[in-house]
């Protein structure tokens, strides 16, 4: 009799156990909307280092095109954005983990995002391009031959260059690309011929030569790779969220809010 009851008592909590856990799993692939709403804050991860998108001024201010858009878009809906620096190489990671509520941060459409991320409506088209040096040019793709290349870690051109080998990773040497955390370090590296060209976003790139006091000293070049189109990345059962995002956005074309801001940062 008692061997019955300690049989039993253990279903009965096994049975609990696996209900707690599917409750559990049920609240993770809620939509979180109600949460942010309640909490009247939603936290966006990015790369403070992407310029002209979200990056710092030398006050430490974060300033770019994502942050005004980002701004504009929850503008008078009660919710207070929180810009959260990450390891770009994580971000969808930490989507998941619900660290952040959103990516937004010159964040490319790409098939094997898709995988894990659901997307806003497009609100920028983008190209990867190829920065060299003008003293060592790069200016067609067969200058890269066995040349080291220097890309992000957990970019859109890291994707296409393993996406497509042929069009590019397979002519570079060792047949792998030099991987950088940020821009940054890779432009140093290549003022310092470490490496031969950046394969590179095509608003970074405009941008940062621009910005350079030394910028006449580089060009850059299309890469074989077509254009992109950047998002804003969310949980794919976030469809409330997604839903304001995109309405919200559709409000600021009709307004000029958007033009403004692309005029103001990309001098259209």
């Amino acid at each position: 009799m008692k061997k019955l009851k300690k049989i039993a008592f253990v279903g009965a909590l096994l049975i609990a156990i696996s209900s707690l856990a599917g409750c559990a799993q049920q609240h993770k692939q809620a939509d979180q909307w109600a949460t942010i709403q309640k909490r009247q804050k939603i936290v966006v991860g990015i790369d403070d280092s992407f310029v002209p998108m979200t990056y710092r001024e030398k006050s430490g201010q974060l300033t770019g095109f994502d942050v005004d858009l980002a701004r504009a878009i929850f503008k008078g809906s009660g919710i207070q954005v929180d810009f959260q620096s990450i390891d770009w190489d994580m971000k969808e990671t930490e989507l998941n983990n619900k660290t952040i509520d959103l990516i937004w941060s010159g964040y490319s459409k790409t098939a094997q995002r898709a995988k894990r991320v659901a997307f806003s409506t497009p609100y920028l088209t983008n190209r990867q391009m190829i920065v060299s040096l003008k003293k060592h040019p790069v200016n067609r793709m067969t200058d890269l031959t066995n040349q080291p290349l220097g890309v992000q870690t957990g970019s859109s051109g890291m994707e296409q260059l393993e996406r497509y080998p042929k069009r590019l990773q397979q002519k570079i040497a060792n047949h792998t690309p030099i991987l950088y955390d940020t821009y940054n370090n890779a432009f140093i590296d290549l003022q310092a011929h470490r490496i031969k060209g950046l394969l590179i976003d095509e608003v970074y790139a405009q941008f940062e030569i621009k910005a350079r006091h030394n910028g006449s000293d580089f060009q850059a070049v299309d890469s074989p790779f077509a254009a992109e189109q950047f998002v804003v990345g969310m949980r794919p059962q976030d469809k409330q969220l997604r839903r304001f995002i995109n309405q919200r956005y559709r409000t600021l074309q009709k307004e000029g809010t958007l033009a403004r801001l692309k005029a103001k940062w990309f001098q259209e």
